[in-house]
């Protein structure tokens, strides 16, 4: 068993800018649980089109507004406080934040502490 605090995480190498926001990275791959678990801020006025090649994610919304689109369908769900989506299927999708968003997120299989989004021009990161 092990315990850790968000405070023990802000100001360090887990505490990843990843160009839209802040990756707060409470729980990584060398955690050996088997997925991954993230604080992310997403900064207001965010557009970005993405799509994780190498992990499954479940994101909880806790604080603030946005959507995210779903590109293969064009359809647009509303985030707010209690929404969770899944991106199951690798899916390429459009995330905006109307206002700063704070998001719980689970990776499987889980990222690396060093792993950084690397957006080419079709979204594919991770």
């Amino acid at each position: 068993m092990f315990v850790r605090k968000l405070s023990d995480v802000v100001g360090t190498d887990r505490d990843v800018n990843w160009g839209n926001g802040q990756s707060r990275r409470l729980l990584v791959e060398k955690g050996g649980m088997g997925f991954a678990f993230l604080d992310t801020i997403v900064n207001a006025g965010t557009d970005l089109l993405v799509r994780y090649n190498n992990h499954l994610e479940s994101v909880y919304c806790i604080e603030g507004k946005g959507a995210i689109t779903d590109e293969a369908s064009g359809r647009e769900y509303p985030i707010e406080p209690g929404v969770m989506y899944v991106l199951d299927n690798h899916d390429l999708h459009r995330l905006r934040a109307f206002e700063e968003l704070r998001l719980m997120c689970v990776f499987n299989p889980p990222i690396r502490d060093d792993e950084k989004h690397n957006l080419d021009t079709d979204g594919t990161s991770y």
